[in-house]
């Protein structure tokens, strides 16, 4: 399976989650957005449409890419357009430092991990996320969004989810 994180640098490197899965040859660095590939699962808080388990296929066939940007400049990189096909994660909480019990303001380790997790490659998600000291407990936080949305089929099955769990809440209006 093919992981990529398209890096914007905007981060201090000692604290940056895509640096430590790529030194770990957890992911591939792409420096430039027109290498992303063109159908591959883009993770975009802004994007209309949800990830869902039944976007394995797409990802196992063209990948899976998180944006890493600085939550403080996440307006100025999604104001492009990606190429791939745009789909942002169901809420969940993070547990990063930095962010810590934030709805949605995962960290790039945090976004890919979930993205696995939700189509049913649990073990991936938890070995990217066992190279941080609060991996486990961003799986802790998140253990019933994850599992109900993982066997969600379709993406109202997902929003009534995050209903359930988070109430009515706009992650657009929160980031």
């Amino acid at each position: 399976m093919k992981l990529y994180i398209y890096h914007l640098y905007q981060d201090d490197p000692k604290k940056c989650t895509a640096i430590k899965l790529y030194k770990f040859k957890l992911v591939r660095l792409v420096k430039n957005p027109k290498l992303i590939p063109k159908f591959a699962i883009v993770l975009n808080p802004y994007a209309n449409k949800i990830l869902i388990p039944l976007d394995k296929k797409l990802i196992e066939d063209n990948g899976l890419i998180a944006i890493d940007c600085s939550w403080n400049k996440i307006h100025e990189a999604f104001k492009k357009h990606f190429k791939g096909i745009n789909k942002r994660l169901p809420f969940l909480l993070a547990a990063n430092p930095v962010n810590y019990g934030k709805l949605g303001k995962l960290s790039s380790a945090e976004a890919l991990a979930s993205a696995l997790y939700i189509v049913n490659y649990k073990k991936e998600a938890e070995k990217i996320l066992s190279l941080f000291k609060w991996g486990e407990t961003f799986l802790t936080l998140n253990k019933n969004p994850l599992e109900d949305y993982s066997k969600a089929k379709c993406e109202e099955e997902i929003l009534k989810l995050e209903k359930e769990y988070f109430g009515e809440i706009s992650l657009v209006n929160n980031i």
